[in-house]
């Protein structure tokens, strides 16, 4: 069973940073889900999808890994894609590209 190693990236309902600085460790699943046919609820026997635990750094994260040889891959973060710092009176500068117009 092999465990992943990522660092989640934010929300997307927020504009904040929260709950993305620590690694998190989880097991890729070891079977895939089934449907239960009467009223419909997804089921699995995968107990360790279940388990997921969150490090400091990826250092602890790995550590963690070979002390319990577990086999892990490591999903490095994206770099965070930089906007132009704006102000609101940009907006009405008289050097604008585009007309500001009601």
């Amino acid at each position: 069973m092999v465990a992943r190693i990522y660092r989640p990236s934010r929300t997307a309902m927020q504009s904040g940073k929260g709950k993305s600085h620590e690694w998190v460790l989880v097991y890729e699943p070891a079977e895939a889900k089934t449907v239960e046919p009467l009223m419909g609820y997804t089921s699995s026997g995968d107990m360790r999808s279940q388990i997921r635990l969150t490090f400091e750094t990826k250092e602890e994260a790995i550590a963690y890994c070979e002390r319990q040889e577990i086999a892990f891959e490591v999903e490095e973060p994206n770099a965070p894609r930089s906007r132009p710092k704006l102000s609101y009176s940009d907006n009405f500068r008289y050097d604008r590209v585009q007309p500001w117009t009601h």
